[in-house]
């Protein structure tokens, strides 16, 4: 069971979400709940496939907002997105990041329990009306894929419209061990 703490650190994730990307719908918030407990390997094609896929990203992915390189998506900051755009334009070697990717995918354990209770915290924060949306409408969705038991789902249209997400999610202890020098930064 998540301790108070980590459900105080989930609402700022939340908000900060919510503060970034205010045109976000139900499945985003799933989404991002969904990587923080379960990480990457539902998204992980072998190799060759992931490689592939991070050069036609990185080729086509244009213009998008202003966010940092490494961003804390867990509360107890193990998991995080790694937006592609101000890594590369950091001058990080993406085939790096495909590693770091893959491994997580491999050696994160997945949590249903933490997802299920992430889900339950962020109905409480979306009832306190700061959403873009009501408590009800993400308890509905959250409860239709909760009978799915949980599948991972695409971003909505408007999140992909509005921000163009690009971005891979990766454990930081692993993202330590295969880029340290995002983490030498003075």
């Amino acid at each position: 069971m998540r301790d108070e703490g980590s459900q105080d650190v989930l609402r700022q994730i939340l908000m900060d979400h919510n503060r970034r990307y205010p045109r976000w719908g139900v499945e985003d918030v799933y989404k991002l709940l969904h990587q923080a407990a379960m990480g990457s390997e539902h998204a992980a094609p072998e190799e060759a496939l992931a490689r592939a896929w991070l050069d036609r990203e990185l080729s086509q992915m244009g213009p998008g907002p202003a966010e940092g390189v490494v961003d804390p998506i867990s509360p107890d900051g193990e998991v995080v997105r790694v937006h592609l755009r101000p890594f590369v334009a950091e001058g990080h070697d993406p085939q790096k990041l495909v590693a770091a990717f893959l491994r997580t995918a491999r050696d994160h354990p997945a949590s249903v329990a933490t997802l299920e209770s992430s889900c339950r915290q962020a109905v409480l924060v979306a009832a306190d009306g700061a959403m873009p949306f009501t408590a009800g409408a993400l308890r509905a969705f959250l409860q239709e894929v909760a009978s799915r038991r949980y599948p991972p789902v695409h971003h909505s249209a408007m999140y992909r419209a509005s921000y163009r997400p690009a971005y891979r999610v990766v454990s930081q202890r692993v993202l330590r061990a295969e880029i340290p020098l995002l983490w030498d930064k003075p």
